[in-house]
């Protein structure tokens, strides 16, 4: 009769998943992933404009179900004695920005049928950039009239963002957005789902995506100003009023189980669900962050994530993608920064670029680049890249920024170009490191979590040696669905919980894996070297402000390889 439970769903780019916890011992009883259906491998696209990236909301409500079906039939298969009545509460994490425009009575305009197949109705996903034009007009608009919105983000607006996603949706598709009665964040709208919340002006909003991706602070009164909006375009303004006023962290409860989803998940009606946030900051929960920690979260692009007590001072970082108070942990502000693309281009080397003799398969010829480069010194390929292959998003808040490989001749082979990106990753992180130490947040430990941190031993060995410090990871291979389920479970409460904080559960919960990879010093110091290298092509290709030359780039790189190749 001790026994509880709590579920966290986690809602990625291509597909959902979710993960049944003890709260007691931490075990980790059953899970279920269910890949959206739609479009490709889940998102909706448009070859005539390649910044488009949609979803159909259905297959969100289809997941739900899925998931959490499939989680409660695992555990009966592995426990024989699982009592789904014990589950006491539900988290969620989404991606984010991910924008859905609903009518009045908080439905998805892209499941009426008057909008069904109108891309532009659709979700807007954190990964559509069609919005780069009017994100750059925000950007010089808040910096001539409110440079305070953008000393919270880091100095720019990005087009991954709320409003430069709906201000661009205004102007493309005026009749979807004069059908829209709000605009709901994914994390917002699968919570109130689940409760039978369906008045958009009410439902709780999550402070993790209101003031990271939509400028909200309670220092300017919540979201941007009429006046402001309005500069942009009078729509928004009059938009405002249909949004949200008030934020809550995702220790508070969204509302309760209602009886409708109850029945059809098997679940007891009533038990908490609480407030949803991104997958990154949930992630960053589920590896146990706290201060001092830098919580890594590798995958196709990767979210950093640290924290900082609310009652220490804390001064604005430029181009971060934010600092929000209470965004990751209650009591603190929740730090965002990130690289838009890590493992993706990996996967786009490997899908294009390496040839059939490393391997059949994209599995084969990873390994098999592994496996040769591994025993490759700092600075032996002679190459050096840029890791802007899908633009830059800390800390030059650039999407427009492209990827550039150096140092090739006709000898360089394909896993000497991997281990060259892999570097340049590696240094896009040691950069976000350097940012934050430069104002004042030290960062003690670093944890990774995701598939990369798991799978890729040579890729995390590099990492340490760049970064020049232990590199851990987290031992849940589920730390974003991890971290909702805690978050579900603090929104039950004490009482059925056990649990009197976040921190508290996390130390019960969240747990690393023996192997850490240590830095081999004379590495770190062959690495330096090539960084100071790295820097000087990244403030010269991504800066306005750079000045001189870039001829000693290459025969610098020459000299390094020369000196580091074996006899």
């Amino acid at each position: 009769m001790n026994q509880r439970f709590a579920l966290g769903l986690d809602y990625g780019t291509n597909s959902c998943r979710s993960l049944l916890i003890d709260l007691t011992t931490g075990e980790e009883l059953g899970s279920a992933v269910f890949p959206y259906p739609s479009g490709s491998a889940g998102i909706l696209l448009d070859p005539k404009e390649p910044h488009l990236a949609r979803q159909h909301p259905q297959d969100y409500l289809d997941g739900l179900t899925a998931i959490i079906t499939g989680a409660i039939a695992q555990a009966k298969a592995t426990h024989p004695a699982f009592d789904p009545a014990r589950i006491i509460g539900i988290g969620i994490d989404t991606t984010g920005s991910t924008i859905i425009p609903v009518d009045a009575q908080c439905t998805p305009l892209a499941l009426l049928p008057e909008f069904a197949g109108n891309l532009a109705a659709q979700v807007w996903l954190w990964r559509d950039h069609t919005g780069y034009a009017e994100a750059a007009e925000i950007t010089a608009l808040a910096a001539r009239i409110r440079p305070q919105y953008l000393a919270k983000c880091g100095g720019t607006y990005s087009s991954e963002w709320f409003w430069s996603k709906i201000l661009h949706l205004q102007r493309t598709a005026p009749d979807v957005f004069a059908a829209a009665h709000s605009f709901v964040e994914h994390c917002d709208y699968l919570p109130a789902v689940l409760c039978g919340l369906t008045d958009p002006l009410t439902i709780p909003r999550s402070i993790c995506a209101a003031g990271h991706k939509a400028m909200f602070n309670s220092a300017w009164g919540g979201l941007p100003d009429k006046e402001f909006l309005s500069q942009l375009d009078p729509s928004l303004a009059n938009l405002r009023d249909r949004l949200y006023s008030n934020t809550v962290s995702s220790n508070h409860p969204a509302g309760r189980l209602c009886p409708a989803w109850a029945e059809k998940l098997g679940l007891r009606p009533g038990i908490a669900v609480a407030v949803g946030a991104f997958d990154a900051h949930m992630g960053a929960v589920g590896a146990g962050i706290r201060e001092g920690t830098l919580v890594k979260i590798l995958g196709t692009s990767t979210c950093d994530l640290m924290i900082h007590p609310n009652h220490q001072p804390l001064a604005d970082i430029p181009g971060l993608c934010g600092i929000v108070d209470g965004s990751v942990l209650p009591g603190n502000y929740g730090l965002e920064a990130g690289q838009s693309a890590v493992g993706d281009i990996f996967l786009w080397f490997v899908n294009h670029l390496v040839p059939d003799c490393y391997g059949a398969t994209t599995d084969a010829k990873f390994q098999a680049m592994e496996a040769a480069l591994a025993p490759l010194r700092p600075g032996q390929t002679g190459l050096l890249a840029l890791d802007w292959n899908n633009g830059n998003r800390t800390i030059l808040t650039d999407t427009r920024l492209t990827g550039l490989i150096l140092g090739q001749t006709l000898h360089t082979t394909a896993h000497e170009i991997y281990r060259a990106l892999i570097e340049s990753t590696a240094f896009g992180a040691l950069t976000i490191i350097n940012r934050l130490e430069e104002y004042g947040v030290n960062v003690q430990e670093v944890v990774n979590t995701g598939g990369l941190a798991v799978k890729n031993a040579a890729l995390m060995q590099i990492y340490a040696d760049v970064i020049g410090r232990p590199m851990k990871i987290s031992r849940s291979d589920q730390t974003c669905a991890l971290g909702a389920a805690i978050f579900g479970a603090i929104a039950a409460g004490t009482v059925e919980s056990g649990y009197d904080s976040v921190a508290d559960a996390q130390r019960a919960l969240c747990r690393l894996r023996e192997t850490v990879y240590q830095p081999n010093p004379a590495n770190h110091a062959l690495y330096a070297r090539l960084y100071g290298l790295y820097r000087q092509l990244h403030d010269a290709f991504g800066t306005q402000q750079w000045s001189g030359h870039l001829s000693h780039v290459m025969k610098e790189l020459l000299n390094l390889r020369d000196e580091v190749r074996p006899a």
